[in-house]
């Protein structure tokens, strides 16, 4: 473990506390943890939280202060990001960071059909590949406008394929453009497009090359009915990235969910998405 830096109390519920934690997950890989102790305690299950493809955690920052009130959280950051300590060759797609998932629930300390598994996009997908494996088992899942499929156009990877990561500089405004103009909705939620072009500005390159292609190659239709536990689906209607209509195809397919529609993505990364899930963990308890 280390010292807690001075700057994760920003993330912090007053009088909650966090502290940094580095776990192996697989050979070769092992993974930063932001452990939130909560503020005050309350009758709460815990809850492992998986962020999003190279998701940074000043985008969670209002649901961590909302969550870290009275649940305690640890925050899980995927072997995609740049937090990641990786060692050798490894791979970055959607089974593997849902089978570093499998491997580093049992070391948090949690107790079987006692926590809530929560995760947003990249980390809502990887959740539902690997939930039918998962020993402890979660009490439940609550998944941020999960990626049924990861729609890279065919010319995007013929024109990243050939090209160095040390040259992702060249490409950098080129992604942004592609994101802003065709992928995602600016118009009724311009700060969406300014969360991902901060978190492309600090992603590593060479770990979003190998992950653009094998996230190119993946769906998560056939891992879903396998899911048996309680699963809340909370989408936004107006993010055209996380594709609406595929979360609604998911609820169809999951055995026990259901959907919670905050309309935008500002809206998942609110205070709203706490009380949406307290409003959850009512309804199953």
């Amino acid at each position: 473990m280390t010292s807690t830096p001075e700057d994760l109390t920003d993330f912090c519920a007053p009088g909650a506390h966090a502290e940094e934690v580095y776990y192996p997950a697989a050979p070769g890989v092992s993974l930063r943890v932001v452990h939130f102790s909560p503020a005050q305690s309350a009758n709460h299950p815990p809850i492992v939280f998986v962020a999003g493809w190279i998701s940074q955690l000043f985008a969670w920052r209002e649901v961590l202060q909302e969550l870290t009130r009275d649940f305690e959280v640890f925050y899980v950051e995927t072997r995609e990001k740049i937090s990641s300590r990786i060692r050798g060759r490894v791979g970055y797609g959607v089974e593997d960071i849902g089978n570093d998932l499998v491997a580093l629930i049992p070391r948090l300390g949690v107790a079987d059909k006692n926590y809530l598994l929560m995760g947003s996009s990249l980390g809502a997908t990887a959740i539902l590949e690997c939930a039918a494996k998962l020993t402890p088992r979660p009490l439940a899942l609550v998944l941020v406008a999960p990626n049924a499929v990861f729609r890279v156009p065919w010319w995007g990877l013929a024109l990243i394929r050939p090209f160095p990561p040390r040259l992702y500089l060249i490409f950098k405004p080129f992604i942004k453009w592609y994101l802003r103009n065709f992928r995602l909705n600016i118009k009724e939620d311009y700060a969406q497009y300014e969360k991902y072009a901060h978190s492309l500005d600090a992603a590593d390159p060479w770990k979003l090359k190998k992950g653009i292609f094998s996230l190119a190659k993946y769906a998560v239709w056939d891992k879903l009915a396998a899911i048996h536990c309680p699963v809340l689906i909370v989408g936004a209607s107006k993010d055209k990235l996380h594709e609406p209509e595929n979360l609604r195809k998911m609820v169809e397919l999951l055995p026990n969910a259901r959907y919670a529609d905050l309309e935008t993505n500002r809206g998942t990364h609110s205070r709203q998405l706490v009380q949406v899930v307290r409003d959850f963990l009512s309804e199953i308890a």
